[in-house]
């Protein structure tokens, strides 16, 4: 079974998560944040992921460190549910239209984890999640799950909709690199032999 099950608590949050990599999008999520919700949604729906999540954070404070540390728990679980990557496609990307918006989205489960991301924004927060916040998820998931991840948004004019096309082309590009390839016959997909 690839699953991992995650708990993180600190003094700004309190996160349980489980993960089930070959799911069927079932889905049970709430961060006290709506449209961090919606986000995670799209990961696991596009993704096939069944995703349970359950976060309390300091949203008296803002919402920075419930989406920052929402994206840790979920890298991890990545990471764990994968171990030794044995069989995976491993690299997957993916284009997402989402009406006038467009985005693009590679990973590559290296165990190097890297972020690369060309996104702008034409507001300073939406639905309540400040958009900086985005790219800040985008990069704390890769270092946690140890990928290599190059996001962009080609273009767009809405910011719901650019960040929908963002997070939908995340799902599927994990879903593309983590399903296993019975081509691979359970080997790890490295010229070194491990990752």
């Amino acid at each position: 079974m690839r699953t991992a099950k995650i708990t993180r608590t600190t003094k700004e949050t309190d996160i349980t998560l489980k993960l089930n990599l070959d799911g069927k999008a079932n889905v049970a999520i709430e961060t006290g944040i709506g449209f961090l919700d919606h986000m995670l949604h799209h990961i696991a729906v596009h993704g096939l992921f069944d995703l349970e999540l359950s976060a309390q954070g300091d949203l008296h404070v803002d919402e920075h460190h419930t989406v920052e540390d929402c994206a840790l728990v979920l890298g991890q679980a990545f990471a764990q549910a994968l171990g030794e990557k044995k069989g995976i496609i491993r690299m997957g990307s993916a284009y997402v239209p989402m009406d006038e918006a467009l985005a693009f989205v590679a990973v590559d489960f290296s165990g190097r984890p890297y972020a690369v991301l060309q996104t702008e924004w034409d507001n300073p927060n939406v639905g309540g999640v400040a958009t900086s916040l985005f790219d800040h998820f985008l990069k704390s998931f890769a270092m946690q799950a140890g990928c290599n991840l190059h996001a962009r948004l080609l273009y767009g004019r809405d910011d719901h909709h650019k960040a929908e096309a963002l997070f939908k082309a995340l799902g599927r590009a994990l879903d593309a690199a983590t399903r296993l390839d019975p081509r691979r016959g359970g080997t790890i997909p490295s010229t070194k032999g491990s990752i």
